[in-house]
């Protein structure tokens, strides 16, 4: 009998996994919550293929897979996945890239017009039983005299460009591997660097993958260059922004504001300043969750690990392994 090991899931269990694998013959082995590499070594050994959410797929972890023929990520992202090391030892290592697009497009706008409109303040506000403004009217904001930069154009980005273009905002756009015709060509949407968007932008949202080129690219430096008083939101990973950077930017008045659903590291600590900021709307990295959304991720997970178990052509492959 084949076996799949699950590294870790944040679901009550694994029934949706189970229904696709079961009438296949495929055993699951798995653990619930994060183990230790060690441990997660020994679970994946004789697996032929694993599955992983948070889970850290290291190198000692990849090196210990003596016959899995894929790597599996529960997501769009896969930083947690050693892929150079599992490249070297030719596994395929494949993310489930379209599976939660509208929720995080959705997640987005959610918090850009909450910390514009100031709905939380206000809600608290009149939960204390007062009335009127809870912040001064100049926090108060329309989207439609706002410039928003989207940094990165992907699936995501797209999204989000499309309803800031309803909301009538002026949206700018930096990506470096995106052609500025095919920026251009979506709308009333202005190709800029990433150092014009920094400094026009007055609400800023990156929406790239986490990489070398741009892990921390919020820092220090990107902060200082964006307009005084502008907001940053992440939805996308943590370590896209250097968090101490954020929480100084945040006191200093560089930031008005921020709404994060993600943040480095993860769960934040629970005495961290940024968790008791006034201008911060903090979420738990919930942005891509809806019920369709998370049934089509664990399936589309499960039928990739059945077909890498069955030696067929996998798609999403994001290390360069082709099992052709």
């Amino acid at each position: 009998m084949s076996t799949i090991a699950i590294t870790d899931y944040t679901f009550p269990d694994l029934s949706l996994e189970e229904a696709v694998l079961r009438p296949a013959g495929i055993e699951i082995i798995s653990f619930k919550e994060k183990r230790s590499p060690a441990e997660l070594a020994e679970l994946v050994r004789n697996a032929d293929a694993v599955i992983a959410q948070f889970a850290p797929v290291n190198a000692e972890v990849v090196a210990a897979m003596s016959k899995a023929k894929a790597i599996v990520r529960y997501g769009i992202g896969y930083d947690n996945v050693d892929f150079v090391a599992a490249r070297e030892r030719g596994i395929p290592v494949c993310n489930i890239p379209d599976y939660c697009i509208d929720e995080v497009a959705d997640h987005t706008l959610a918090f850009i017009l909450a910390i514009t409109r100031q709905v939380v303040p206000n809600a608290f506000h009149v939960r204390d039983g007062k009335w009127g403004l809870a912040t001064p009217l100049t926090t108060m904001s329309s989207l439609k005299h706002l410039t928003i930069g989207i940094v990165g154009f992907g699936r995501i980005g797209r999204e989000v460009v499309q309803r800031l273009l309803a909301f009538k905002a002026r949206v700018l756009v930096f990506d470096p591997v995106v052609a500025a015709k095919e920026i251009t060509g979506a709308g009333a949407v202005v190709a800029a660097s990433f150092d014009e968007l920094l400094a026009q932008s007055d609400v800023v949202s990156p929406h790239c993958p986490s990489n070398a080129k741009t892990k921390q690219m919020f820092n220090t430096t990107a902060f200082a260059k964006m307009k005084p008083g502008s907001i940053f939101i992440n939805v996308g990973r943590g370590d896209l922004a250097d968090s101490a950077a954020v929480t100084e930017a945040l006191r200093s008045g560089r930031l008005a504001g921020a709404a994060l659903d993600v943040f480095d590291p993860e769960p934040i600590p629970v005495d961290h300043p940024i968790r008791t900021m006034p201008n911060v709307i903090l979420a738990s990295h919930i942005a891509s969750a809806s019920p369709p959304a998370v049934k089509t991720l664990r399936e589309t997970a499960a039928r990739i690990a059945l077909m890498a178990v069955r030696g067929e052509r996998l798609p999403n492959i994001v290390n360069g392994v082709s099992n052709a």
